[in-house]
């Protein structure tokens, strides 16, 4: 493994890497292997249909599937061992930096994948802007030990400017040659991965992203993973890095949605009945698409969510500032303090339902109408949010502000499966 970079850099500092990839003819298709990231798999109709599209899906490796953590992270290490072996996977012959390019609904993305070298936030280099659960560090922590391999990339965002030389001009120029891979998988996206080998080349992505940083866009928990990971492993090691994809939004800007909430024990009449005294709400005898219009309307004049589960929509908004008063800490921005994110946790969920922020109690889901189908399925309340707009994420995350956890997702996400990173190569 290459661990050369440049320890001096004071900005983004990206290494090329051995990328490990599935062999085309040793699997159905490429599209037939490849996964959503591992927090958005709706479990369990999404993984069996993840498993069952081909015998080597990667969900294999990032959602294990065993009765103990212990036999699951040993599990997914001797798949990837046995698939390394059978040449299902295999390194690429030399290492590079990687053009990758989703395209589909509307959207034309185009980034660049590379081990990225870790850096703390107060480094100010990288710069997370959500919180992250504890027992999810650990369980990709366990993960990663097991199998020695960053198995799909995070997603980083960093804005280039107008310059049309360094990292834009290499990527531009690497479209122009046949990809190593061509794809589209079951969303209609089609993905497309070309290998950035020469010297010169690297050295001019590589000189143009140590002067910028980068946001978080999508993958807290697994960068978390990697700071826990190298502080565990001596110092230069291939755990010094991370694997990631950055995009560069000045030119291909992502879409920012929301990730919903759905309160497994509480139904959506006991909801209401707790909001009437603090909250205005509104029922709405509407289509889904209508009730999302509503709730984006609402939130340009106060704090806004639907609330759904019962075979209706419920907008509420407008809280009574005295609750807000009492219940938002202090000592933070006003975009933080008032956020949508920051009233439900702090107010809704804390103050007024009095739900434990833990999986017995609150599920995130990142489809909307997955979280209504599981909330009137189940019998629970599902809290339809509206996001956050990119600029807002990326002010707070300059102040050293997080925002909630899952406040945000950002996409298109990188499909996972297309390249690994094994620490051994």
């Amino acid at each position: 493994m290459n661990t050369a970079g440049h320890t001096d850099v004071h900005g983004l500092d990206l290494i090329p890497f051995r990328g490990v990839r599935y062999d085309s003819e040793r699997v159905g298709s490429l599209a037939a292997v490849t996964s959503p990231p591992y927090d958005v798999v709706v479990r369990p109709d999404g993984l069996l249909e993840l498993e069952s599209s081909d015998p080597h899906n990667i969900v294999r490796l990032i959602l294990p599937q065993a009765t103990t953590p212990e036999d699951r992270n040993r599990q997914a290490a001797d798949t990837l061992h046995d698939w390394l072996a059978e040449g299902i996977l295999a390194p690429d012959p030399i290492p590079g930096l990687y053009v990758y390019e989703q395209r589909g609904d509307g959207i034309l993305q185009r980034g660049i994948i590379g081990a990225l070298r870790l850096s703390e936030p107060a480094d100010g280099i990288v710069l997370p802007h959500e919180d992250v659960m504890p027992h999810v560090v650990e369980d990709r922590a366990a993960l990663m030990r097991a199998t020695a391999a960053n198995l799909e990339p995070l997603l980083l965002t960093y804005p280039g400017g107008a310059s049309t030389g360094g990292a834009a001009a290499a990527i531009e120029r690497a479209t122009h040659h046949k990809p190593l891979l061509s794809t589209t998988t079951e969303d209609g996206f089609s993905h497309r991965l070309w290998a950035v080998t020469d010297p010169a080349e690297i050295a001019e992505i590589q000189s143009d992203l140590a002067h910028h940083q980068a946001l978080i866009a999508d993958g807290h928990h697994r960068w978390a993973t990697n700071l826990r990971l190298r502080a565990e492993h001596a110092s230069p090691s291939p755990w010094d890095f991370g694997l990631v994809l950055l995009v560069d939004t000045a030119r291909y800007p992502l879409r920012v949605r929301a990730i919903h909430r759905y309160l497994h024990r509480l139904p959506v009449a006991e909801a209401l009945a707790a909001l009437a005294d603090s909250f205005r709400v509104r029922t709405l005898e509407c289509s889904l698409s209508e009730a999302r219009a509503a709730l984006g309307d609402a939130v340009s004049e106060s704090n806004a969510f639907l609330l759904a589960g019962d075979g209706s929509y419920h907008l509420v908004d407008h809280p009574d500032p005295a609750l807000l008063a009492r219940t938002i800490p202090l000592g933070r921005p006003e975009a933080w303090r008032t956020l949508d994110a920051t009233v439900l946790h702090a107010t809704l969920l804390d103050h007024v339902w009095r739900i434990p922020d833990d999986t017995e109690h609150i599920a995130y889901i990142h489809h909307t109408e997955a979280t209504v189908e599981k909330a009137e399925r189940e019998g629970g309340t599902a809290v339809l949010m509206h996001p956050v707009r990119e600029e807002v994420v990326r002010d707070l995350a300059r102040q050293g502000v997080t925002m909630p956890r899952k406040s945000t997702s950002f996409g298109p996400k990188p499909a996972t499966g297309l390249v690994l990173r094994d620490l051994a190569f």
